[in-house]
């Protein structure tokens, strides 16, 4: 057995537990991003951890998972079946379209992971507070 895949393999599904899939790489930091499309679609802020797309498969229900095409450049995934926000990707995008995001909520448990920034700080919503010390970046859209 490779040690050091299994130190690099995460697991996660949606609620219902029908869509599950797997990441065979690191995952880089967690992020939040407090833009308004990331907060509609997940309720409050938008956490995800990020990783090569060539790492990651659904492992099953690919059927239940669905894509809504958010921006000229991203695209949302999410399940069908329990609603559950699970992917974003640019998939248009030069820089990121080799990535893709999966919603930190979603993996299974020990992440190992961390929270390392927020972003889109100047949309965050007008009922919460940033105050867990993270660095915080206004970003232009």
């Amino acid at each position: 057995m490779d040690t050091q895949d299994d130190t690099n393999r995460h697991t996660g599904g949606c609620l219902c537990g029908n869509l599950r899939y797997e990441v065979k790489a690191p995952l880089k930091a967690v992020g939040a991003c407090h833009c308004k499309q990331c907060r509609r679609w997940s309720g409050h802020y938008w956490a995800s951890a990020e990783c090569p797309i060539d790492k990651f498969r659904i492992t099953r229900g690919a059927d239940l998972l669905s894509w809504y095409v958010s921006s000229d450049f991203a695209r949302r995934g999410f399940c069908k079946a329990c609603g559950s926000a699970l992917f974003w990707q640019a998939d248009r995008h030069e820089t990121w379209k080799d990535h893709i995001a999966v919603s930190a909520g979603s993996l299974d448990e020990p992440t190992n992971l961390r929270a390392e920034k927020h972003i889109f700080c100047q949309f965050k919503g007008d009922y919460y507070d940033l105050s867990d010390g993270l660095p915080q970046e206004s970003t232009e859209t």
